[in-house]
This record gives C-alpha cells, sequence and structure tokens, in this order.
C-alpha cells in the first residue's frame, strides 16, 4: 500500500488540536500525524515530528546508495575488465562492488544528513518560526481527497501546502 504526504500549515497550536481530533474521527491514526511549530512551543498531546522528519538522513541514505551503487558497478567493471596482474577474478566482482560501494555510500551519506535539516521542510522554516504549526499527514493514496476535503470543510484556517510523491508504507 502507498501512502501520501500532505502538508498542512495551522495558525495555532488549538486549530492544530482541534484538527487532529477530527483527524482521528476520520481514522487517520495517531503515529500518521506529525506536528512541527517553533522551538519551546508546548504541543500538548499532539505527535510531534521525530527526528528523522527533521532531518534529511533518509534523503541521504537514498542518494548514497544509488550514487554508491553506481560508483562500485564502474569499479567493478573496470576490475573485471583489467584483471590486475596476479588475480583471476570472477564475473561476481562486478555485483560485490556494486553491493559494498552502495551500502558505503548509504552508511556515509546518512551520516552527513543528520546533521542536515530536513530540505523539504525548508519552506516552512518562515511561517513555523511566526508561530504557526506544520501538520504533516501520511494517508493511503486512495483517502488523499477525502483528507484534504475534509480539513478544507472542518477547518478553513488550514492552509494546504501541498504534498509529496507517493512512498510505500510503513508502520
Amino acid at each position: 500500500m502507498m501512502n501520501r504526504r500532505l502538508y498542512f500549515m495551522l495558525p495555532s497550536v488549538a486549530s492544530a488540536e482541534k484538527t487532529a481530533n477530527d483527524l482521528l474521527l476520520a481514522r487517520i491514526e495517531d503515529k500518521r500525524m506529525h506536528f512541527m511549530a517553533e522551538p519551546g512551543t508546548h504541543l500538548g498531546s499532539l505527535h510531534e515530528a521525530g527526528y528523522g522528519l527533521r532531518n534529511d538522513v533518509l534523503r541521504g541514505a537514498e542518494v548514497g546508495l544509488i550514487s554508491g551503487g553506481l560508483f562500485g558497478l564502474v569499479v567493478g567493471i573496470v576490475l573485471y575488465a583489467i584483471q590486475p596482474v596476479g588475480i583471476v577474478l570472477q564475473p561476481v566482482i562486478v555485483l560485490a562492488m556494486a553491493v559494498l560501494f552502495a551500502v558505503l555510500g548509504a552508511w556515509f551519506s546518512s551520516m552527513i544528513g543528520i546533521a542536515l535539516p530536513n530540505s523539504q521542510l525548508s519552506q516552512f522554516e518562515e511561517e513555523i518560526t511566526q508561530g504557526k504549526v506544520l501538520l504533516i499527514i501520511d494517508v493511503p493514496r486512495g483517502r488523499v481527497d477525502e483528507i484534504r476535503s475534509l480539513i478544507g470543510r472542518t477547518h478553513p484556517e488550514a492552509t494546504s501546502r501541498g504534498f509529496e510523491p507517493a512512498f510505500p508504507a510503513f508502520p
């Protein structure tokens, strides 16, 4: 099942709490709702966006996995093609290098990503520092229109700020 991540900007914590309650009544699990506010803002019972959402660790790992795997593939092909003196390499070296470099690339890039703020959320920083609350919701693709309509109808103060492309549903 694929989910879609929706973004809404809410004017206050009180508005965010009411929106969360309406989403719970619409059977959106609490763990699928993430709220971000200015550091030091008390969000009460709202599920605050975790560390994984606040930094670029996942994006870094993804970029490192792909670029490391491609680089490893090239290294493997070159090693197999030149056959270093005294060593007989099998074709599996290409796959082994691709996997090794993909793992290393993901690891190194995720370490860098931990230290960087989430690049997707930088567009919301100014409004968050002004006291607004960002709501990030992960909803099944089939319910996107329903949830957007619900929030638009019951919370006119909420501003829809778009969505991310579909991504796999993780628990």
